[in-house]
């Protein structure tokens, strides 16, 4: 069920994306300038930076059949490199899909307890996508990917600034009062959080619905500020990211932002 049709006051719905391959890729710093590895790897969708990284440290990626020891070597481009001995691939035009992730899910590859991953919900046909960010396992919705671990780390990183938008359905008693000292920030078990834009939408008995904006995504973050407000989540759903919505999306949908919109959002991003 899409969670806007619980709402009293709808949201505009945006027109469906369309499927788009023609997207360029992100231009370089500067043409034919030397980069380290980690970021051209990560550009061509191998994984992200943080990941590279460890690889690299495992022996997997190679030049010219040499193992390499540090992401801070330099190059051109990705001739004679190779992950786990296999040629890399030049980098793809830039992809960016929106995925209605269903609760009971984890946001990784694989899962050492056997739970299903998302990749195990993802529909067949798509080429090989990294999550931005993740989704905790119960937690449902908008999660983006894409195929460039550059634009993945962009959209990650807080001081670029994009709005996660949340609603939380949770038991407990909390005032409009409590939600907007949020806006200050608040400092749960020694992590700080930041500005929060937190709203009641709804009460119904013991249980409400709140709808909550944030800008910097760190773990669990909803869900522990709410708990100490002394609420209970029982139900999380994450709405937007960006500008990027589930608006007519049922769980487990998947499809792609249409270029020109990812495009004008690329140019938004500080």
């Amino acid at each position: 069920m899409n969670p806007y049709s619980q709402r009293t006051n709808k949201r505009p719905v945006p027109q469906r994306h369309k499927r788009s391959r023609t997207v360029p890729a992100a231009p370089q710093e500067s043409e034919g300038a030397p980069q380290r590895i980690a970021k051209l790897l990560a550009r061509a969708g191998v994984a992200s930076r943080r990941e590279i990284e460890r690889m690299i440290a495992e022996g997997r990626i190679a030049l010219n059949g040499e193992k390499l020891t540090t992401p801070a070597t330099l190059l051109i481009d990705l001739s004679g490199v190779t992950v786990d001995g296999q040629p890399v691939r030049p980098a793809a035009a830039t992809r960016l899909f929106r995925f209605y992730k269903p609760q009971g899910t984890i946001t990784a590859v694989s899962d050492p307890k056997g739970r299903a991953t998302i990749y195990d919900r993802l529909p067949a046909g798509l080429p090989r996508l990294m999550p931005v960010g993740r989704l905790d396992f119960m937690t449902e919705g908008l999660l983006l990917l894409t195929n460039d671990g550059e634009l993945k780390r962009q959209l990650e990183l807080p001081r670029t600034g994009v709005v996660r938008t949340y609603r939380a359905r949770a038991f407990g008693k909390v005032s409009q009062n409590d939600l907007e000292r949020l806006a200050e920030g608040v400092t749960v078990e020694g992590v700080h959080y930041g500005s929060i834009n937190a709203n009641l939408e709804r009460r119904t008995g013991s249980n409400c619905w709140i709808e909550m904006s944030l800008a910097e995504g760190k773990n669990r973050e909803v869900r522990r500020v709410l708990a100490h407000l002394g609420l209970k989540v029982s139900r999380l759903i994450r709405t937007a990211y960006g500008p990027f919505t589930i608006a007519e999306m049922d769980t487990g949908d998947a499809d792609e932002i249409d270029e020109a919109e990812l495009e004008s959002f690329r140019k938004s991003l500080r």
